[in-house]
């Protein structure tokens, strides 16, 4: 199974590609719900379609990174993980393997989003090396200082949703930049589960993670409020006269109080990987309803 097609599809971890989806959903709906209230004919297609392929080729290059720099600083231990496989622990990829596809992904995310500075100039530039330099940082360094949930605050809320906002449009509205901290917020629940199932073994790799840092209890508490705020942001929806991007999620609210119940009676160990799904699984219903109130 070494470097098979199937060991790259697990390394890719598909399941993730959901969460760099949704900011797309949300910046791209949103600039066509408004394209009609600037200049008729602005919205632009490819543009979006650049916007959602970059995307998902920098998550699968997160990924990549992810899975070659934890397992050489030693975090993924077969022994003591409690999360999904991974793949370069595992032994499916080779290290000098996973090194080429990292350099090739990077690579094509930039191929990728190079056009974009036709939609929205030379600044799309300045963006794309923001982002793959972040997405270095924040396995190499960054994840193990506690900034994890900053990051996905910036490159899974503001940076995606108003750039794809942006490159349609050109302009940045402050109901833009308050939807792009809820949807920041509604992912970074992904992230809270996932450190607190490795709450204990992060600890003691030394990844000082926001949950290791104010403990279990307020890690938890956190977990119910990002999604509280999220769904309280999405007033500015509202304000902007979409009424139904603001109802519609209730319907995530729900699930993420229920999903966040599940993980207060589990606590610790594997079976968190259940709370881990079921929060990917709300993300994307989360992304989705807000998509449709826009368009509708």
């Amino acid at each position: 199974m070494t470097n098979s097609a199937r060991a790259w599809l697990l390394a890719a971890r598909p399941k993730t590609l959901s969460g760099a989806a949704v900011p797309v959903m949300i910046g791209t709906s949103m600039a066509l719900a408004d394209s009609g209230n600037y200049v008729e004919g602005a919205f632009s297609w490819t543009a979006a379609v650049l916007c959602l392929l970059f995307a998902f080729v920098m998550q699968v290059d997160a990924n990549f990174v992810n899975d070659f720099y934890d397992f050489a600083k030693g975090t993924d231990d077969n022994e003591t993980r409690l999360g999904p496989k991974r793949a370069c622990a595992q032994g499916w990829v080779t290290l000098d393997a996973m090194k080429r596809a990292i350099a090739l992904t990077t690579c094509a995310a930039c191929v990728i989003g190079l056009p974009l500075v036709y939609y929205g100039g030379l600044e799309m530039i300045l963006v794309g090396i923001f982002c793959v330099v972040f997405c270095f940082l924040y396995t190499t360094h960054l994840s193990y200082m506690g900034m994890g949930d900053v990051l996905v605050l910036v490159f899974f809320g503001v940076v995606p949703v108003c750039i794809c906002y942006y490159v349609q449009l050109h302009t940045c509205t402050w109901q833009v930049l308050t939807a792009s901290l809820a949807c920041g917020l509604v992912i970074d629940a992904l992230l809270l589960v996932n450190n607190f199932r490795d709450r204990d073994t992060d600890s003691a790799a030394g990844k000082m993670t926001l949950v290791v840092k104010i403990g279990p209890q307020a890690a938890l508490a956190l977990y119910l409020g990002v999604g509280v705020a999220a769904f309280l942001a999405g007033v500015a929806f509202w304000l902007s006269g979409h009424l139904l991007a603001f109802l519609l999620p209730l319907v995530y609210l729900v699930l993420h109080v229920f999903t966040y119940l599940k993980m207060k009676h589990i606590w610790q160990g594997r079976q968190l990987n259940e709370c881990l799904g079921e929060t990917a699984r709300n993300i994307f219903i989360y992304g989705l309803l807000v998509t449709l109130g826009l368009l509708l």
